[in-house]
């Protein structure tokens, strides 16, 4: 299983970005999809997370700018961010938790990340 993710760049402070993560190889079924993001010299951290039902949640300093959307049976997830900031800049990776097989575990898989810079 690999997670591809995408849509990462450069963006002015008020401007949009959409990041997208899709899965590639066998998986039979998704639990919790989610985005993190880990800025230069802090630690990672969880900006928004959707589960199986649709629930989502989100880092409070995102909460209103940033909308977290899936397609599980396309096995991809999206980020839709506006509104950003310099202090949005950061490494932003993909997170699924996915089990392979029917009889298998769950298991966590990361994309590679994808670079987002905010600035003038």
């Amino acid at each position: 299983v690999q997670l591809q993710a995408s849509g990462g760049g450069w963006v002015q402070p008020g401007g949009a970005l959409r990041l997208s993560c899709a899965a590639s190889g066998g998986i039979f079924a998704v639990g919790n999809m989610g985005w993190y993001r880990q800025a230069p010299g802090k630690d990672r951290e969880l900006v928004a997370l959707i589960d199986s039902t649709y629930r989502t949640s989100y880092a409070n300093s995102v909460k209103g700018r940033f909308t977290i959307s899936r397609d599980s049976a396309k096995r991809t997830v999206d980020l839709q961010m506006s509104s950003l900031q310099p202090d949005d800049t950061a490494v932003y990776s993909c997170n699924f938790i996915a089990r392979a097989t029917y009889g298998s575990a769950y298991r966590s898989y990361w994309g590679q990340g994808t670079l987002v810079t905010v600035s003038s």
